[in-house]
Parts: structure tokens; sequence; C-alpha cells
């Protein structure tokens, strides 16, 4: 059991003042996908470990070789380290880098979604799965077909299951244009359209694409879609998606401008609208996240660098409120806190 470190903020003004709190003070983590199954507050994270890689350009530092799951009997309770859920070399086709993981739960199994680089140092998602949300998790011997990329999420809808992946430059979403890879294609002009994270319909059996990946589009206030130099708004990478008074709330990264921030659409494929910022850029390279409710409140899940001076590399989790004004929008929340 780990001890939970709670550090007490005040806020900037003219941001949301909910105080965070570090999750763990002697493992680094990052990337949370978090969710309740039977009343019990489970996280999957990425596990940052220390490195001698020096590649910062393609994320070639960030070389997590496992995944743990944590748990918390309730918002405010002790956490929990429960162990290796899965590890590299339990995943046949995997070379290197487990990056940031997200869990479904169908029936009486649990479905673990993870990027990883194959053979050829191409980001593909695998999928493992156990009848335990600790785990363990068996992998699949491939890679899920028609996937690429990093980051994937899972949202559930009246049974339907949905896949989101992607993200650029270490995440190499810029290799691909209509689902096909090549590394020549040209870098994107400032007045082209930002590139888009993806969605597809699962299968049934939850390890196939029951689809082509679709582009997930984001519009701005008068309707257009974001431009790729539009940093401050545009998709990078960690998205999430949740539902909100039966809207969909699709929030992400903004990358080298280090924002949160979220859009807003009717249903799973969008499109959606932009609205603004979650959290304002955090002591370290970018924000990967999720959100949920949990009795009766929402909460945000993130991660930062201060425990570690700041190495982008090694990252700590952090839990805060997250509260809506009476429209539906977010209130922003101070990164620096």
């Amino acid at each position: 059991m780990r001890k939970i470190l709670i550090l007490l903020f005040t806020s900037a003004i003219g941001y949301a003042q909910e105080s965070p709190r570090y999750l763990f003070d002697d493992l680094y983590f990052a990337d949370p996908s978090v969710h309740v199954f039977k009343d019990k507050i489970y996280i999957y994270p990425s596990h940052d470990i220390q490195t001698d890689v020096k590649d910062a350009a393609n994320g070639a530092h960030f070389n997590m070789k496992d995944y743990h799951v944590l748990t918390l009997d309730n918002i405010n309770g002790k956490a929990e380290d429960q162990g290796i859920a899965l590890k590299l070399e339990d995943v046949s086709w995997a070379k290197q880098q487990l990056w940031a993981p997200d869990v479904a739960a169908k029936g009486n199994k649990y479905y673990l979604y993870f990027p990883a680089k194959d053979k050829n140092d191409l980001f593909k998602i695998g999928v493992a799965s156990g009848k335990s949300p600790i785990g363990p998790f068996k992998a699949e011997k491939n890679p899920i077909s028609g996937t690429y990329s990093i980051d994937p999420t899972v949202l559930n809808v009246d049974g339907k299951y949905y896949i989101y992946f992607g993200g650029l430059k270490g995440g190499q979403l810029q290799e691909y244009r209509n689902n096909k890879h090549s590394k020549n294609y040209p870098e994107l002009q400032k007045e082209e359209n930002a590139l888009l994270p993806k969605i597809a319909l699962l299968k049934d059996n939850m390890k196939e694409l029951a689809e082509e990946p679709k582009d997930v589009l984001i519009l701005d206030e008068n309707g257009n879609q974001l431009k790729s130099a539009d940093q401050h708004r545009r998709f990078f990478e960690g998205v999430w998606i949740h539902q909100y008074n039966n809207k969909y709330y699709l929030s992400y990264s903004t990358g080298e401008t280090h924002k949160l921030v979220y859009a807003i659409g009717d249903n799973p494929y969008g499109p959606f609208t932009f609205k603004g910022e979650i959290l304002t850029p955090v002591v370290g390279w970018t924000t990967h996240h999720s959100i949920l409710e949990i009795d009766k409140k929402w909460y945000l899940f993130y991660h930062d660098s201060k425990n570690s001076g700041g190495k982008s590399y090694l990252r700590s989790l952090k839990v805060r409120e997250l509260k809506y004004d009476v429209n539906g929008l977010i209130e922003t929340m101070n990164g620096q806190d």
C-alpha cells in the first residue's frame, strides 16, 4: 500500500479552487485511465521508469515496460498498487514502449487496450483480456487489425463499444492518411486542416474493429475544422470521452502548447465543437488524463513532473474535483497547482 500525499494549494485567481492531491510518493505513473467497477475505483496508468534513452524527438525516452493497476476504495481513500498486470515480454508482437492504456468491461471479462511499437517500429493498438479488473491480462498474439498510433480509449454506449486513438509526432499519426501508412506524407501546412483522432466501433468480441477507423471531426465556433496552425485548440494526443447532460465531451492534449482542452458533440462520432480549456499547462511536457463521475461529483485525473524535479518522463498522478457551470461548460483549472 502506498501513502497518498495530500497537497493543499491556493489556486490562482480566475481558476476553479479545488486542491489537487498526489496519489503516490515513491512510484512514477502517468496517463491515468480511471474507471469504477463494482463500486471500486481502478486506475490504469502507464508506468514511468528511469531511462538512458536521450532521443526526446520521438518520445523514445518514455520507454515503459509494464502496466500496473492501482485501486482506491473511495475517492478520498488510500491508494494501493496491485502490481504488474501485463509485461512487455508477454506481448509477442511488441518490441518496446508500452504507452498509455485503457480498460473496458463487458460481461465478466475485462479488456486492456494498449499501444506498443511492433518489430517494424510502428505503433499499433493491442488488446489483452482477463477475468479480474486487476489482471493478470493475457495479450492477443497480434495487434488489432486496422489500428495504429497511440492512446486508445474505449466508450460504452448502451452496450456498443467505440475505440478512439491517435497521437502526433512520437505517436506517428502524421504518418497516416485515410488509414494508410507512409513516411513520405508531407508535413501539414499551417492553413491545412489539423489531423484528427480516430474512432471505430468494436466487434462483440471486443478484439476486432467492426469498421474502418473514421476521423473525429473537431470544429471551431463557426463550424469550420480547426487548422494545423491552431496549436492552442487542435488535437495532439491523449483523447478521452465522457457523457454529461446527454452530451459527449471529447477532451485531449494540445501538445506543444501543453493545454488540456475539450469539445462537445451530440453522438460518439461527432462532430465536436471546441469549447475551451480544462487545465492550463502543468510542470512537465503534456497532459494525458481521464474524467469521470464518482459519488455524484466529477473528477479530473492527470499527471505532472513536479516530484521528479521537472523530468518529463518521470511523472506523478494527481486528482482534483472538476466542475461545470450552469451551461455545462467546464471551469478552467490551474495546472501549476
